[in-house]
């Protein structure tokens, strides 16, 4: 049964805080990965139903209310497609606390309604992992940590992978390669579509997301038909 919109925006939020781990305040402390990289200074996550935004926890608290004044004058209505409407104002802002180091912008699909692929990807662990060592090796040390992990697997080694790389008991957020050799073949369609199916057996909610810019991801996401739910807007 479809959601109503205050199941949706919460369902949203709570992939936002699945991005992160946060203090009591819900700042944002470093990235909801085993290995605790970096968080944003501000990630805007733009819905239908309104915004959702968190700073890090070391930003002043006049400043993370000033931002939060300006989100509130973000598009309502459909998934917003543009870059954020107050942008400049955004970094400006932030631009006076500290230089901006990276702007990251892009969207976000839901991937629970995608169909089973024709050839189901092989599951990664740590009996296997020697699968990726040919084309993946970076991606061994996380393979006890990033499950469900799926690859489409040829000639023995791993061609194209697709892990959770953010999770809570409610959602999953995906990260995907296919090696350079082995691209437009459907193969990274394929494991998204098996790693969506093993996400949902878990009962939790997959989400796929990537940057404007990366227009091959967002092939797969057009060819696999995930609907667009949100758009991202991270500053450093």
């Amino acid at each position: 049964m479809p959601l109503d919109t205050d199941s949706r925006r919460a369902l949203l939020s709570r992939r936002l805080d699945t991005l992160y781990a946060t203090d009591a305040r819900g700042r944002l402390l470093h990235s909801n990965e085993w290995d605790s990289r970096p968080a944003p200074r501000f990630h805007l996550m733009r819905t239908p139903a309104g915004p959702l935004f968190r700073c890090r926890a070391d930003m002043p608290d006049a400043l993370v209310a000033r931002l939060g004044e300006l989100c509130r004058d973000e598009t309502l209505g459909e998934v917003p497609r543009e870059r954020p409407a107050r942008e400049e104002a955004y970094l400006d802002l932030l631009g006076h606390q500290a230089p901006v180091t990276q702007i990251w912008a892009g969207p976000v699909y839901r991937a629970d309604a995608v169909l089973p692929p024709q050839r189901q990807p092989v599951a990664i662990h740590e009996g296997n992992a020697e699968l990726l060592r040919p084309l993946f090796p970076d991606w061994l040390p996380d393979v006890p940590h990033r499950r469900p992990f799926l690859a489409v697997v040829e000639d023995d080694r791993a061609v194209a992978i697709c892990a959770s790389v953010r999770i809570s008991d409610a959602v999953h957020c995906a990260g995907v390669e296919t090696h350079a050799d082995h691209r437009r073949q459907g193969h990274a369609a394929a494991v998204v579509a098996g790693w969506a199916q093993a996400v949902r057996t878990l009962g939790a909610v997959p989400f796929y997301s990537t940057s404007w810019d990366n227009l091959a991801s967002r092939a797969v996401a057009a060819r696999l038909g995930l609907p667009l739910v949100a758009t991202d807007f991270h500053v450093r």
